[in-house]
């Protein structure tokens, strides 16, 4: 039993570490704000996470319309 509750930890871990790492490249260092990937990644994170990803990425493309997730219910500002 000890030994797959440590497989099932080592995947967890494993699995947030690398879309974890996924979403913070899209936000901090992504050519665009409009990859498909980066967005879905974006729309599950937590809420906290996604406004802090959304400020982060509108201060990296100021004046483009924000990707999905991060934009006003008229979609053309930045939430």
């Amino acid at each position: 039993m000890q030994k797959v509750l440590r497989v099932v930890i080592v995947v967890v871990v494993a699995a947030l570490v690398m879309f974890g790492g996924r979403w913070y490249m899209y936000v901090a260092q992504g050519s665009s704000p409009y990859d498909e990937v980066g967005i879905a990644l974006n729309g599950y994170a937590p809420g906290p996470l996604r406004s802090w990803g959304c400020h982060k990425m509108q201060t990296r493309f100021p004046g483009q319309l924000p990707p999905y997730g991060c934009g006003s219910a008229d979609g053309r500002d930045w939430i």
